[in-house]
């Protein structure tokens, strides 16, 4: 029971630390089961071309084999990049699954399409159009070099779009529409990181320096957790609907990573690069597959971009045992699990629970190469059981990495750290007034078995001594004192504590109201847990036999107690059925001659039927009356095979529904029958 009890608290302080700092992981299998859950095609293949484009871009990061649907998709593919009815949004979608999966396509089919994404950008006017048409153009560039993808009024193209741009950094969705939105910042970045990439030739610069401008403004707006996840949100239903946090984040993410992969180096600062980055890894598994490819694509750029890629510090264990010697582990990875460049992680300080202020260390944990893991042997001195926060900093070897990593300055992580507790000095006594009447010392936690006997004119008292394994004062989270009655009456008491010293006394006299003046046994029980004691317990102590004064009218009654569920719905007593003797069955010689003597009427009937001198000289010959007294007869014989069923098996009430049915047929075929018999006779009398 102590070990249950101790196991269940440490499993619950898990759950439970401070909301200040947070753990971040990078990309793990949950992801990648998730996927593979959310992404499965239906029937062998995806709804449309951009829900295949999502999958298979999800799967080509994290790196899972793309299912078995190329040929229907590359059929999609084909078809739509044909059509001239197909409109900018399905080739855009279409190109992004080529790219995928590299299907034939004919050049005649891609010079079709250039032309009407050419055609799309003259006649743009909203940033969706520009969107589309742009990007569609990139893609082609990028799957064949025969055809010319390139623009000449690349520069105007710029500025046409630059005009839907708003003064706080976020972008109009069309010069019509005076809201302006996140995501569509996000949008216009990756169109414009398109155009400069498909110009003909230089793009003014000063316009390039406007442009990263409105990043910066863009960036002024970013919102922050307080765990320091920085994110964009979009309160604007606008042409493409309602963009949460996660969509907003992921497409300002992905235009700002295109957009400097064609400009050059953003002034960013690298806390807020790293934020967005603990924002996507914070999200955990999303339940559906759109906000699970928001995620993934958005790590995938973080990952890959040329303004700073976010390094992810990670403990594969928060908890940590002091009698386990538990060792400190920490890990350093980029989003998506990849491994860090040559760097060293140093502990610089740890804070007690409730503390501001820590004295600063600079501690540098021991690297394995073989597991990738940075390890620190033993705690720092004076770290005892308890919550901590510990900040550690990353320091990159080589300067130029500097450049190119973004390491966030210290990162503070949450650790619990358990151990045994000392209970010392346990002792149960019983008072009357000053003077000691019993004293009984317990081992706790263990078996005891203490029995005492009092009246409401004694004390009990209760006292023992909690330290934690560097001799400092532990107060527990819970630590209660139970008694209870044996008709199921309890009374709970909580243990105060003075510095190491817990205690307790009860006065009975004070206290026969509240125990409802029951007298008898009461069982004794000590609770003391937390999070950090490896060996709380629940423990019996005993029972004290309670002579408390007799109950005056007007007193409160006890109230009346739950029923144990396992009395009323478990298993009930096991029912043994006694049979009766079988009755004395007469001999079988007797059953035998009864038998016989049931068939004596039936041969009897059929002796006198011979003696009558029954004959068919009467039967009709006509095929009509023959076929009526055929079925006559039938009836009767059905009726007898009825009674024979009835005898076997049938109850009364179908027996007299079958009966019933048959009798309207015998009446009917038996009219019949007897009729023609009659005017048989009379034509013979006649004659």
């Amino acid at each position: 029971m102590a070990r249950s009890l101790g196991f269940i608290i440490v499993l619950l302080a898990v759950t439970s630390i401070c909301d200040a700092v947070a753990i971040f992981h990078p990309i793990s299998e949950s992801h990648r089961s998730a996927a593979l859950e959310l992404f499965s095609p239906a029937a062998g293949s995806f709804s449309g071309l951009e829900e295949a484009y999502e999958a298979l871009r999800t799967f080509e990061v994290l790196g899972i084999e793309k299912p078995d649907t190329k040929d229907h998709t590359c059929n999609s593919v084909v078809d739509t990049l044909s059509s001239s009815s197909s409109n900018l949004k399905d080739l855009y979608h279409s190109l992004r699954v080529n790219g995928l999966l590299k299907c034939k396509t004919s050049k005649e089919a891609l010079t079709g399409t250039v032309s009407r994404l050419k055609g799309g950008v003259k006649e743009a006017t909203t940033l969706l159009d520009y969107y589309y048409s742009v990007g569609g153009l990139l893609l082609v560039k990028d799957q064949s070099s025969e055809v010319d993808v390139l623009l000449g009024n690349a520069d105007g193209i710029l500025r046409s779009i630059k005009a839907l741009s708003q003064s706080d950094g976020r972008w109009r969705y069309s010069s019509n529409n005076p809201a302006s939105s996140t995501y569509a910042a996000g949008v216009a970045l990756e169109t414009l990181s398109g155009v400069i990439s498909l110009a003909a030739s230089a793009i003014d610069e000063n316009l390039i320096g406007t442009l990263k401008n409105d990043i910066v403004k863009l960036f002024d707006s970013i919102e922050k957790y307080d765990d320091g996840a920085y994110y964009f949100d979009d309160k604007v239903i606008d042409a493409s609907g309602h963009q949460g946090p996660l969509s907003a984040t992921s497409a300002v993410v992905r235009g700002l990573t295109t957009f400097a992969s064609t400009s050059g180096t953003l002034n960013i600062p690298e806390e807020k690069i790293l934020g967005l980055a603990r924002f996507f890894l914070g999200v955990g598994v999303p339940g559906n597959s759109k906000d699970l490819y928001y995620q993934i694509d958005a790590l995938s750029c973080l990952e890959n971009n040329r303004v700073s890629v976010p390094l992810i510090l990670s403990l594969p264990a928060t908890v940590l045992s002091l009698t386990s010697n538990d060792k400190l582990k920490v890990r350093v990875n980029t989003v998506l699990g990849s491994i860090a460049p040559p760097l060293s992680v140093k502990l610089m300080q740890v804070f007690s629970s409730g503390s501001k202020d820590a004295p600063v260390l600079k501690e540098e944990l021991k690297f394995d190469p073989k597991e990738a893991i940075h390890t620190m042997d033993a705690l720092p001195e004076g770290v005892d059981i308890g919550e901590y926060v510990f900040a550690f900093e990353i320091v990159l070897s080589d300067p130029e990495d500097k450049r190119k990593y973004a390491t966030g300055g210290r990162t503070k992580v949450p650790i619990h750290v358990t151990g045994v507790v000392g209970v010392d000095n346990a002792k149960l006594t019983l008072l009357e007034g000053d003077s000691v009447e019993s004293e009984k010392k317990l081992n706790l936690p263990g078996k005891n078995d203490v029995a005492l006997s009092a009246n409401h004119l004694q004390k009990l008292h209760l006292s023992f001594l909690l330290t934690t394994p560097l001799g400092k004062p532990f107060k527990p989270h819970q630590a209660l004192f139970k008694l209870r009655h044996e008709t199921g009456v309890e009374h709970i008491f909580v243990v105060g504590n003075s510095g190491k010293q817990f205690k307790i006394a009860l006065d009975f006299l004070g206290l026969v109201e509240k125990f409802f003046y029951l007298s008898g046994q009461y069982d004794i029980e000590l609770i003391v847990g937390d999070a950090a004691m490896e060996n709380s317990f629940l423990q019996p102590l005993g029972y004290v036999e309670l002579d408390l004064p007799k109950v005056p009218e007007k007193a409160t009654r006890p109230p009346s107690q739950a029923v144990d569920p396992y009395l009323r719905y478990g298993p009930k007593a096991e029912i043994n059925h006694i049979f009766r003797v079988p009755e004395k069955r007469p001999p079988q010689e007797v059953s035998f001659a009864f038998l016989g003597l049931v068939f004596v009427p039936f041969l009897v009937f059929l002796i006198g039927l011979l003696r009558l001198g029954v004959n068919l000289k009467n039967f009709p010959t006509s095929t009509v009356p023959a076929t009526f007294a055929i079925l006559f007869h039938g009836g009767i014989a059905a009726v007898l095979l009825l009674y024979v069923f009835f005898w076997l098996k049938l109850d009364l009430f179908t027996t007299l529904k079958a009966l019933g049915v048959i009798g309207i047929f015998l009446m009917f075929v038996g009219h019949s029958t007897l009729s023609h018999i009659a005017s048989v006779s009379v034509k013979v009398k006649s004659a």
